[in-house]
């Protein structure tokens, strides 16, 4: 039907999760706050998935010509689920906008545009096939990120044009690009698991490097740790 309002979510997450062993739910945008509690208290853990640029002004900015277009119900929805899994310490994976909703969620800001903000900014948001991998990664040792993939240095798919810019408190950078943009954080919070990465692993079911099935084998392996 012709100007029906639809719910889309890349297949690649389902397929990523569900290789990881794992069952998902796809949470439409909600009415209410209290629907999003009740989604969060009925489920192991969240992803935060890809999508639409968060509305500048959850962040306190005007919105920049260079801003894409948002999802109000989703912003709204996103930031509940993420309140309500930090109420409950439910574990956290946010890909690529997931980190940036995430880090607004928790009192952070982001560039709009990396392209007219960022300096010298590497091209994060590259043309050809999604699972190009297009620049490195540096990861901190020891982090959720490192020990997931089993290393510290990286090569990444990337496509996005916005990206974290002051990070919320409660986080902690743990894996930059070689032009300083962050690519990926996790919680200093005891007891909440968060893994956030900039780029789209699910894109990279066939690689043949383990990096990246790695992360959403991490995450199951949280979840079945109740």
């Amino acid at each position: 039907m012709f100007g029906a309002h639809r719910v889309r979510l890349n297949s690649a997450y389902v397929k990523s999760l569900e290789l990881a062993g794992l069952v998902p739910l796809v949470v439409p945008p909600l009415s209410n706050d209290d629907a999003a509690r009740a989604v969060v208290s009925r489920v192991e853990g969240v992803l935060l998935t890809g999508g639409e640029d968060v509305d500048p002004p959850l962040y306190g900015q005007a919105r920049s010509p260079q801003c894409g277009p948002s999802n109000p119900a989703r912003d709204r929805t996103e930031l509940a689920l993420i309140r309500a899994a930090r109420e409950a310490r439910k574990p956290i994976l946010a890909i690529c906008r997931g980190p940036q909703v995430l880090n607004v969620a928790l009192g952070g800001t982001l560039y709009q545009d990396i392209p007219s903000e960022v300096q010298g900014a590497l091209d994060h948001d590259a043309d050809g096939e999604r699972s190009a991998r297009v620049h490195r990664v540096d990861v901190e040792p020891d982090s959720l990120i490192a020990q997931a993939v089993g290393a510290t240095r990286l090569q990444v798919n990337s496509l996005h044009h916005q990206s974290v810019r002051d990070l919320a408190p409660g986080l902690k950078v743990t894996a930059l690009a070689p032009d300083g943009i962050i690519e990926g954080f996790e919680s200093t919070t005891e007891g909440w698991w968060i893994m956030a990465v900039q780029w789209h692993p699910e894109e990279m079911n066939d690689s043949p490097e383990p990096w990246d099935r790695g992360l959403f084998r991490a995450f199951a392996d949280r979840l079945a740790q109740g």
